[in-house]
């Protein structure tokens, strides 16, 4: 398997959970055009709480920032419903076709190809699991960690480098937008009911 970044360092350093989660879900088959890398995010929020706001297929601007906009073309948000979603503008890209493949309510699972568009990710296919950290922070809050995985061709005219950093980049704004988003969410809430 190639791997441009060293998925086992980044994983090690999150514990046991991590690892295990990363073989069960984020391990993939690769050809060889494509490469694969992972983002980990940890957030100070349960995993019911970012669940609530990952499983929403067709709301992916919440805390996708480059998104501005999500219609369903087939289905209501399940497995097998399509979305085109609709890029920023300072983006190679303005619209994109996804495929949800996968959703797991209870092993906080979510997998979905992109089938269409007009931009270079081809093949691309992205798994996104939660789970609890190991250790609880003070308080006995327990904290979500946050892996997505992801699997492209590497464009012509692009090395594997290039593609993963690219990616890379891209989901590690929308993982910290979605623990920004989620924090807020609950700082909010509190301010609200202690009026």
């Amino acid at each position: 398997m190639k791997l441009v970044y060293n998925t086992n360092q980044i994983l090690a350093e999150r514990g046991n959970t991590a690892q295990a989660m990363a073989r069960q879900y984020h391990s993939h088959h690769l050809l060889p055009n494509q490469c694969s890398s992972l983002v980990v995010q940890t957030i100070r929020e349960p995993v019911a709480q970012v669940w609530s706001m990952v499983r929403r297929f067709d709301q992916p601007q919440c805390y996708k920032m480059f998104i501005c906009g999500c219609t369903l073309r087939r289905g209501k948000g399940g497995v097998g419903s399509i979305r085109e979603v609709n890029i920023v503008s300072g983006l190679p890209a303005e619209t994109s076709f996804e495929r949800l493949d996968k959703l797991d309510d209870d092993l906080h699972v979510m997998r979905f190809s992109v089938i269409g568009g007009d931009h270079r990710l081809v093949n691309y296919h992205s798994t996104l699991t939660l789970h609890e950290e190991e250790e609880e922070e003070d308080g006995g809050v327990r904290k979500t960690v946050a892996i997505e995985s992801y699997v492209v061709d590497v464009p012509d005219g692009n090395s594997e480098e290039e593609t993963c950093y690219f990616v890379n980049t891209i989901i590690g704004f929308n993982l910290r937008t979605l623990a920004d988003v989620t924090e807020t969410r609950r700082l909010k809430a509190t301010n609200f009911n202690s009026v």
